[in-house]
């Protein structure tokens, strides 16, 4: 080597033209090789990203440990609905109905508050455990033995769609991935033919945080949630009009060839291998989604019980379509279903937010919600689906104990409400974590929605603290700096 070309060397370049510092840092090098070996062994390897093929990106990958849930049904109720009318039975606000909140805010989120209103449905005792439900939900309370309730979870938001993107993206701001992103991006998908995760809108309209509960955030845009329903199919996904499928499948074989061809010369190409891979999705797809989607092969008998022949009711029939249309995606395959029930702010009547007239607003939603639903869980467990399937209820926070004044509803709470979880890995028939006696903050073990998500993740065998994405110099993750998984409530 000349001395010119010498001058072009770092430094740490001319170290290795050393013997004895060459030597020296090959043996530190294969210390640190062993180290980080026995760390990632461990489960200890900070940032435990999985490997991720551009030309599979939907390949199944494997957990951190063994999982006790493979697949899972997220069923959230747009709108925050009131812990003390559905699951949190609270006979102190019963006798102080109509009394003011003493030392309570004279002002909460939407004005003045008013005094104290007992639940506005009875309840009773349900199943061997005898918890007390509302019979708003009366289908659903038979279920009550299978549930796990987390009565003290906590929001960081009062506000809709910043407490939907909290709940299901782990930030209020705009711009992180969702749960459901997390997961097909950690694990793949068991089934080629169909998207790893797959949104359904409720009939009424889209939720308030919209694409938010189900974008990718700054993960690859291909594990962001596919959004369909039983009555919006799929978009932009059927076959030119007057193709025959010969014609049609002879196209897709040569753009195949080409595709691979085209690949074979560019390598290294990760976002080409990226949108081959989504174009071949697209086209499987094509034949995948009307089979499934294609509800009439359903017997008459499991329609009735959804409620999806309800001609009274087209709104809660709809709904039922799509809670059949969730577990027909499971059956398949699909990693996550997200399944929502109520849509965008609109004073209550498209969803939960039941500020003016909550028992009429909810007489009306818990009739859309409850048959389906139950029927939704039931059909899952008669099919064994419960064995390998984690269903989640949730809503993204609770509701006041007080009306508003000069209303008859209740307005925000994000300090103390319940969701629920049954199915894998999750103990039947527990509750956990307490309110206080008038049900408006959580008081014992109470766990920010963070722990809620860790839960979730930890049931698909993923450890929260290490299931992270390098972005914009930080390693994010779905649980923040925060959270733990809810032990008391796991097998």
């Amino acid at each position: 080597m000349t001395d010119s070309q010498a001058e072009y060397i770092s430094p740490d370049g001319r170290l290795l033209l050393n013997r004895r510092a060459f030597l020296g840092n090959s043996a530190t090098a294969l210390s640190s090789i062993a180290l980080t070996s026995l760390l990632r062994g461990e489960g200890l390897l900070a940032g435990d990203r999985p490997l991720i093929d551009p030309s599979q990106p939907y390949a199944p990958r494997p957990p951190h440990f063994e999982p006790k849930a493979k697949k899972v049904l997220v069923i959230f109720c747009a709108g925050a609905v009131s812990q003390l009318e559905t699951w949190d039975y609270k006979p102190e606000l019963i006798k102080q109905d109509g009394k003011p909140l003493v030392g309570g805010p004279a002002v909460t989120f939407q004005g003045p508050a008013g005094n104290l209103a007992r639940p506005q449905y009875e309840f009773k005792p349900r199943g061997e455990t005898g918890k007390m439900v509302s019979e708003m939900i009366p289908h659903l309370a038979e279920l009550t033995d299978d549930l796990a309730f987390v009565h003290s979870l906590t929001s960081k938001s009062n506000t809709h769609g910043p407490a939907e993107n909290f709940l299901s993206t782990g930030f209020v701001q705009d711009g992180f991935p969702s749960l459901g992103g997390w997961a097909s991006y950690a694990l793949g998908s068991e089934n080629q033919n169909l998207p790893a995760f797959v949104s359904i809108p409720d009939p009424r309209g889209v939720p308030q945080a919209s694409v938010n509960n189900w974008g990718p955030g700054f993960l690859p845009a291909e594990f962001q949630g596919t959004p369909f329903s039983a009555s919006k199919p799929l978009r932009h996904l059927t076959s030119p009009a007057g193709t025959p499928s010969a014609h049609d499948r002879a196209a897709r074989d040569i753009l195949r060839r080409l595709n691979a061809r085209h690949l074979e010369d560019h390598p290294g190409d990760g976002q080409l291998a990226a949108r081959i891979a989504s174009y071949e999705l697209a086209a499987r797809m094509q034949l995948s989604v009307p089979e499934i989607s294609d509800l009439s092969t359903e017997p008459d008998y499991l329609l009735k019980s959804y409620g999806a022949d309800d001609p009274a009711n087209p709104t809660k029939a709809g709904f039922a379509k799509n809670c059949i249309l969730a577990r027909r995606l499971l059956e398949k395959g699909v990693r996550f279903v997200q399944l929502f029930n109520g849509a965008y702010a609109s004073g209550g009547k498209l969803n939960w937010d039941g500020h003016s007239d909550l028992k009429g607003q909810y007489d009306v939603h818990a009739e859309i919600l409850d048959q389906p639903a139950a029927a939704l869980i039931k059909d899952l467990k008669a099919r064994g689906m419960l064995d390998d399937t984690l269903v989640v209820w949730c809503t993204e926070f609770g509701r006041m104990p007080m009306f508003q004044k000069g209303a008859k509803g209740r307005d925000h709470n994000p300090d103390g409400f319940t969701c629920w979880m049954t199915g894998a890995g999750v103990k039947p028939g527990v509750s956990h974590g307490v309110t206080d006696e008038l049900g408006r903050k959580a008081v014992q073990d109470i766990h920010p929605l963070y722990d809620f998500n860790a839960t979730i993740l930890h049931l698909l065998g993923l450890d929260h603290e290490r299931l992270m994405f390098y972005h914009n110099g930080i390693e994010r993750r779905l649980t923040d700096v925060h959270g733990h998984s809810i032990s008391e409530i796991l097998t």
